[in-house]
């Protein structure tokens, strides 16, 4: 079936389309996911969420604005950052054993075959290593642009910048 005819069901609350839609993308959704919160449980949840909200927000997707993915790449993320800032994950870190932080600490590749079901790995890995090191921190890691000119110990605006010149890079090899 075509994309775009699934996704214009989808937008008229037809329930076959949205379970298609869910097995098409939820794995890579998923794995971003994963790759900002780090609980298999949480990523679950996170990305049943997701999908509703998707589902309740679906007239607001336009093609003109981008992909469907993109899209719902942004509501995932937004989603585990929210949740990562969370008074509910906090309390839930506070009496976590150091093996969780010295995992994070080892595993330096934040794009990793659960985030790389769709080949981001080999798209990101094209770009300049400033668009990489920039693109890792805010869409994989779930840095805020403060957080990552901090990280980088470079400028705010200067972070800002480049996110928007590596995205329209990402743009150009993708040919949206």
């Amino acid at each position: 079936m075509d994309l775009e005819l699934l996704i214009l069901q989808f937008q008229k609350k037809d329930v076959k389309a949205y379970e298609k839609l869910y097995n098409i993308y939820s794995n890579s959704i998923s794995g971003i996911i994963y790759s900002i919160v780090k609980d298999s449980n949480v990523t679950q949840e996170i990305t049943q969420d997701v999908f509703i909200k998707a589902w309740n927000n679906a007239a607001s997707y336009s093609s003109k604005k981008g992909r469907f993915f993109t899209w719902l790449l942004n509501i995932a993320r937004n989603a585990a950052i929210d949740y990562t800032r969370s008074k509910t994950n906090k309390q839930s870190k506070q009496n976590l054993n150091s093996d969780f932080f010295v995992d994070i600490l080892e595993t330096h590749k934040s794009l990793d075959d659960s985030t790389n079901a769709i080949g981001l790995k080999d798209i990101v890995s094209k770009l300049t290593e400033k668009c990489k090191s920039i693109i890792e921190l805010l869409y994989f890691r779930g840095f805020t642009q403060k957080e990552a000119a901090e990280e980088l110990d470079i400028p705010l605006g200067t972070i800002k910048t480049r996110n928007r010149s590596c995205i329209g890079d990402l743009r150009t090899m993708l040919g949206v």
